[in-house]
């Protein structure tokens, strides 16, 4: 993307596979702040396609938009991303806790299920012994 390119929300909706409301919602709630052509039309710079590629990676790892704009926010205030990182990697560490728990709770629901499956078995081979 060049420096100087600016995109309409139609262009970055399609882009990024989103719909023009979801870039509208992210406008009002801060996440994204377009400049306005002077007909008041939204004009996504480089760096709001930043955002909005960071903010589609936080949704994908399961951070809610409050993390993600506290996360952005970060970053405006102190640009070395030192701040950013910190808060990020918390995050981070809290979310893989949550995807280990998920993990743990699968990996049990499969180990019931098996054995839900191994007496359905019994009993269906005993059926069977009893048919003969």
């Amino acid at each position: 993307m060049d420096e100087h390119v600016v995109y309409t929300i139609s262009e970055l909706a399609t882009q990024f596979g989103i719909t023009t409301r979801t870039i509208r919602y992210y406008e009002e709630i801060g996440l994204l702040q377009p400049e306005r052509s002077e007909g008041d039309q939204r004009l996504f710079s480089k760096k709001e396609c930043v955002r909005l590629r960071l903010i589609r990676r936080g949704k994908k790892y399961g951070f809610n938009l409050t993390e993600i704009r506290e996360m952005i926010q970060l970053f405006d205030h102190d640009p070395s991303g030192t701040s950013q990182l910190k808060k990020t990697m918390a995050y981070g560490e809290g979310k893989i806790k949550e995807v280990t728990a998920q993990i743990n709770d699968l990996i049990l629901l499969r180990s019931e299920m098996e054995d839900l499956m191994k007496d359905f078995q019994k009993k269906l081979n005993a059926l069977e012994r009893d048919k003969e």
